[in-house]
């Protein structure tokens, strides 16, 4: 079985454009590369950005081989790479690439299968296709997107959804919202957990205290990592911040925000808010935070602050709870499939109530303790190895 993978929004850029969906391109294709037991067949095509490409294949090529959990034997698979000259992180070409260029492309290698990794399937042409919806923001919070993004996203999402033989949705709630806004039915769809890559891990705390001192942090910091934009509801966290730090005694005084990430769109009123607040020497923006040093950032912060108004997944959850540092996070349904009973949850909404847990991480070392336990053992539920795994079963079933 030849399966294409269509894998353009791989990024290597240091923006937003490396977070989530990206991640999720390349772990997959490292975890298939290496993936399943009784798998021999199966051999994998991926389309990706020339400017990504080199930096994929260098590392499937180091790649340790995977062992299955069920043989214990190491299973040998390999994805070839398919680079794409054209600039397809413009929107436009992107398309138009997926749209036209795609299509023929699969029939020249016949390929039996193609997985759209990203919402979108080529509509036209008879091959097969798996598409995997990370989530469907721009029908549930339209006035949070670019008006031609919101558009293009819910016209392709909708169509790909209904040419598909299967869907992957990444969590319950995207699965939930599928059946929602499209009408789509349940038994098309298959909920496949993202996972955590196994960098992820409580640090050494003089290796954690040597980074500290390298990035100028504090002994004790609240960290937020994502994208800058509004769905992530960091004027809230702000506002609670301040709220808490207004009430705080004696060395609670030194303790800061970091909010770590790159720039997206509409984030003006993040900035004029800390402005508004005067408490610009308390919340720090380090910009955008390389994938290889998001372990050190998430072992550093003396707890994880994550208050999004809404996610498909929510990964940084995930990589948070994965280094033993206790989480904050809103109520939102997708972070309460990652978090189970292992974090402090707030409504979206609620200052007070994200006020009142940061109090409670910074002055109860005990509490801390039990959080950071729990979601190491949560997190050990997650694996990208477990996602290639059932992937490979949704592939397997359209036989």
């Amino acid at each position: 079985m030849h399966v294409a993978l269509n894998a353009q929004l791989l990024s290597a850029e240091a923006s937003y454009r490396a977070a989530g969906v990206s991640k999720y391109s390349y772990h997959l294709l490292r975890a298939l590369n290496n993936a399943a037991d009784g798998a021999e067949n199966i051999r994998f095509t991926a389309f990706v950005p020339a400017s990504a490409a080199a930096l994929v294949a260098a590392d499937l090529a180091n790649q340790q081989p995977f062992v299955s959990p069920v043989t214990g034997k190491k299973a040998v698979m390999h994805v070839g790479l398919e680079p794409t000259a054209l600039p397809v992180q413009r929107p436009l070409i992107r398309i138009g690439w997926e749209q036209f260029c795609l299509p023929r492309r699969l029939a020249q290698i016949e390929a039996d299968l193609v997985h759209g990794l990203v919402n979108v399937l080529p509509l036209s042409g008879p091959t097969p296709g798996v598409v995997t919806v990370h989530d469907l923001s721009f029908l549930r919070m339209p006035q949070v997107l670019p008006a031609f993004k919101r558009r293009y996203l819910a016209a392709l999402c909708r169509r790909s959804v209904d040419k598909a033989r299967q869907v992957i949705a990444v969590s319950q709630q995207t699965a939930d919202d599928l059946m929602h806004y499209f009408g789509l039915d349940h038994r098309k769809i298959c909920v496949i957990h993202n996972g955590v890559d196994e960098r992820f891990q409580p640090g050494d705390p003089g290796q954690i205290a040597q980074f500290r001192r390298q990035h100028g942090l504090p002994d004790r910091f609240l960290l937020y990592v994502g994208t800058l934009e509004p769905r992530k509801n960091l004027p809230l966290l702000i506002q609670a911040f301040a709220r808490w730090r207004d009430g705080a005694h004696g060395a609670d005084q030194d303790v800061k925000l970091v909010i770590g990430g790159a720039k997206g769109w509409f984030y003006e009123q993040i900035f004029a808010e800390v402005n508004r607040l005067r408490i610009t020497e308390q919340v720090l923006f380090p910009g955008f935070l390389p994938d290889e040093e998001l372990p050190n950032w998430y072992q550093a912060a003396h707890a994880f602050v994550y208050p999004t108004l809404f996610e498909g997944f929510g990964l940084p959850v995930l990589e948070a709870m994965a280094c033993g540092t206790p989480v904050i996070c809103s109520q939102a349904s997708s972070l309460l499939e990652i978090v189970g009973k292992h974090a402090l949850t707030h409504a979206a909404d609620d200052v007070e109530g994200l006020s009142r847990h940061i109090a409670q991480l910074v002055e109860n070392a005990e509490l801390r303790s039990a959080l950071a336990q729990g979601g190491l053992h949560q997190a050990s539920a997650f694996s990208w190895q477990r996602t290639a795994l059932e992937t490979l079963a949704v592939y397997q079933s359209i036989r």
